[in-house]
């Protein structure tokens, strides 16, 4: 996906566009993670659709629930779905940093390769 050590950067649309690539991919990761809870907290806690997004986007953005949880099925769905959405926070944080942190080592090595050319 990235370009190997070796070779020149990509064009800046290039990498503009591969910004926009992952920033796709994760606006997908998340209305997948989404969807997730949504069904969950409709179908496993018996919450109207309304209250099901809600508390799904909610506990996605990491604000944490809001309506009342009454089931044991939906107390513990909420505790699986809060632990998934933390690791779902630091998924989506890597789909949207690789291309920048990758451009910047990869500028870095190709300078530092340069600089040890002159010598």
């Amino acid at each position: 996906m990235f370009e190997r050590h070796h070779e020149q950067l990509i064009s800046r649309e290039a990498y503009f566009r591969r910004i926009a690539r992952s920033g796709g991919v994760a606006f997908s990761v998340i209305l997948a993670a989404l969807f997730l809870g949504v069904s969950g907290y409709h179908w496993i806690e018996g919450l109207p659709w309304v209250d099901s997004i809600l508390n799904a986007a909610m506990i996605l953005g990491g604000m944490g629930p809001v309506a009342v949880l009454r089931t044991t099925a939906g107390k513990l769905f909420a505790a699986a779905y809060a632990l998934f959405s933390g690791l779902m926070f630091i998924v989506v944080a890597g789909i949207l940093f690789a291309p920048i942190i990758h451009r910047f080592l990869h500028r870095f090595h190709l300078g530092a390769g340069r600089k040890g050319e002159d010598d």
